[in-house]
């Protein structure tokens, strides 16, 4: 069966980036682990603590599952080996755990979304999450002030209307 992500606050965890707006716009469903395949001096500019998930997704192609929009950016000392900052980059499941995601963002109104980007034993990690989109939450104190009043305000003093 497919292996759930274990906790990425483990102490040989070495965390990278974070999704805390993820955590905010959905709700997590279930978590997995992923390898990411990535170049040499992408793995060189993790090491330096240099990357951004915030606008980054998971899409599904051709069965594969492809991380897109993580920005990485060139890592300084790379000559004409640097890495475009922004490419698509393949991650690495078991087939099975492939197969239980397609079949569960085809059924429902489910996305992918990564959490974090981490080191785990030399390998850089992404904890995926199978999330939905949360429902907005509403404000009492705004929803009382956007509707208008029913009673009419009282007028102390003033004859009573005819």
């Amino acid at each position: 069966m497919a292996k759930k992500a274990k906790s990425v606050k483990d102490s040989n965890n070495q965390v990278v980036a974070t999704n805390r707006r993820a955590r905010h716009n959905y709700a997590i469903l279930e978590t997995f682990e992923a390898g990411v395949a990535l170049m040499g001096t992408e793995v060189k500019s993790l090491r330096e603590g240099q990357a951004s998930l915030a606008d980054a997704f998971a899409t599904v192609d051709d069965g594969e599952i492809w991380l897109r929009n993580l920005h990485i950016p060139e890592y300084h000392h790379g000559t004409w080996t640097n890495h475009a900052p922004r490419r698509n980059r393949k991650l690495l499941l078991h087939r099975r755990q492939i197969d239980t995601l397609v079949g569960r963002i085809r059924d429902g109104n489910l996305t992918l979304v990564p959490l974090s980007l981490y080191f785990t034993g030399g390998k850089v990690k992404v904890e995926l999450a199978l999330a939905a989109a949360s429902k907005p939450t509403t404000n009492v104190r705004t929803s009382r002030a956007a509707t208008p009043s029913v009673r009419s305000p009282v007028r102390w003093g003033a004859a009573p209307r005819a």
